[in-house]
């Protein structure tokens, strides 16, 4: 039971069957017992962070050091710098859970927190409560210590109604994590759902919201239903619909919110996990794509605007930094041209204006050339970068050179190409140059003005074969 003395403090009855209990350590001696969040906020300002560290240490690491362990010294302000990550508690505060469990959660999420190790460098926390309708409690910013954290959970206050935890993953997903709230560009972004029984709602798509996004979301399910229960769940198979990935890695059970301190160490060690969070890498952060533009004088001045108009509006669908997705432009007639490599420009802003400013060149035609030219000098040196290669070749006519073996080392050297053809562009030599399946790499138009429609199928495609890449 939960006990609230006059101050507003918040003590927990120990009760059989929770977690603090005395303990007894290697040495048989009796530690003092810690009530729940006496522990948890006895910190005052002038005491090091002791009895914070108390709160997440298991039993045996907490006994007297004799002295033969050297002590690993944490900057505490600077926080965990191993596991850097921008996450989202997202609490179930619906009628589902009722008050006391509701504290039991809070308690449990507390000491995720702490073991986290919260600091500017480490990982940032915020908090989302579901239940109607959700609500944003803090964000990433507004916190960067784990006793600040700890105190805005035990000041969060139960919402109840229903809990509609697909509403809130998906407004998670939306809100949460922008630049002015306080997310960090290239740090994998994590919502973990706490639940309760099961949704009231649809979860499929959130999840593929999240995806979208680029967040991994995890489920902590807690007090699965009973079969009895069953027929009241919307969807049955909703964990494996939300999760960034339906490989296990994502979901974690907990049969009950009494005592789950020994729940808490697995679980930040998977928040931890970094090389686990597949869903942070998106086709949208980790691509790079090269544009190979036709400046050949059948193009003429007009239609070339129209060209870099569609250049454009297919880079600014891409998050372009210097640790996300990367674009450069080459234009070629019998030579080639390089406008800008992918290393020039890291960012959104920088790139469309260097494709603003491209001057037409007139000339003749030579593809084969010019995808060679390419191959070798704009993506050579990404060749062992992280992220995947894209080429998008845009001509109006017949190339003066063989387009096939310069296309074939292309794509043999990881880089996967879309050919776009205009006018008097044939066709073989389109699919000659296009990826398999050449189908779907392969567009023409009769018009310039009919690059637009494309814009959404190409990046359409390009997201297509960096998941296909990924599986």
């Amino acid at each position: 039971g939960v006990i609230t003395n006059a101050g507003g403090a918040v003590r927990v009855q120990t009760l059989p069957g929770q977690d603090n209990y005395p303990a007894v350590n290697a040495n048989g001696i009796q530690s003092q017992v810690l009530s729940r969040w006496a522990s948890s906020f006895s910190v005052t300002a002038g005491t090091k962070n002791t009895a914070l560290e108390a709160v997440g240490r298991s039993v045996s690491t907490a006994r007297p050091s004799t002295g033969k362990r050297p002590k690993k010294t944490v900057d505490k302000k600077a926080g965990n710098k191993d596991c850097k990550a921008d996450i989202a508690f997202l609490i179930d505060g619906s009628y589902n859970i009722g008050q006391r469990r509701f504290n039991l959660q809070k308690n449990f999420v507390g000491k995720v927190a702490v073991m986290l190790g919260i600091g500017t460098e480490g990982p940032h926390v915020g908090v989302v409560q579901a239940s109607e309708h959700p609500k944003i409690e803090f964000y990433l910013k507004n916190f960067t210590a784990a006793k600040e954290v700890l105190f805005a959970i035990k000041e969060l206050g139960f919402r109840g109604g229903n809990s509609n935890t697909g509403k809130a993953l998906k407004h998670t997903a939306q809100k949460f994590f922008s630049l002015e709230n306080g997310a960090r560009k290239g740090i994998p972004k994590i919502i973990v759902v706490f639940l309760d029984g099961w949704p009231s709602d649809d979860l499929e798509e959130a999840g593929i919201v999240a995806r979208e996004f680029g967040v991994n979301v995890f489920i902590v399910s807690v007090a699965k239903p009973t079969t009895e229960e069953l027929g009241m769940v919307q969807d049955i198979g909703f964990v494996d619909k939300a999760v960034c990935r339906n490989n296990g890695f994502f979901s974690y059970q907990m049969p009950t919110w009494f005592g789950t301190t020994k729940y808490v160490k697995p679980l930040v060690q998977k928040l931890c996990s970094h090389e686990q969070m597949l869903c942070s890498k998106t086709c949208y952060n980790s691509v790079n794509i090269g544009f190979l533009i036709d400046g050949s004088s059948s193009v003429g001045e007009s239609n070339f605007r129209l060209v870099l108009e569609f250049v454009s509006n297919v880079a600014k669908a891409f998050e372009i930094s210097d640790i996300g997705s990367k674009v450069a432009a080459v234009q070629f007639t019998y030579n080639q041209r390089i406008e800008f490599g992918f290393t020039d420009h890291i960012t959104k802003e920088k790139v469309l204006s260097a494709i603003r400013n491209i001057r037409y060149m007139s000339g003749g035609t030579a593809t084969g050339d010019a995808i060679s030219f390419i191959t070798r000098t704009v993506f050579g040196p990404m060749k062992d970068g992280p992220n995947k290669n894209f080429l998008i070749v845009l001509t109006d006519g017949q190339s003066y050179d063989d387009v096939r073996g310069p296309a074939a080392a292309a794509q043999k050297a990881g880089i996967t190409v879309f050919s776009v053809g205009v006018a008097w562009a044939p066709l073989d030599d389109l699919k000659d140059m296009a990826s398999e399946p050449r189908d779907s790499h392969t567009f023409f138009t009769r018009e310039f003005t009919g690059l637009e429609q494309m814009v959404p199928d190409i990046i359409r495609g390009i997201c297509k074969d960096f998941l296909d890449s990924k599986q």
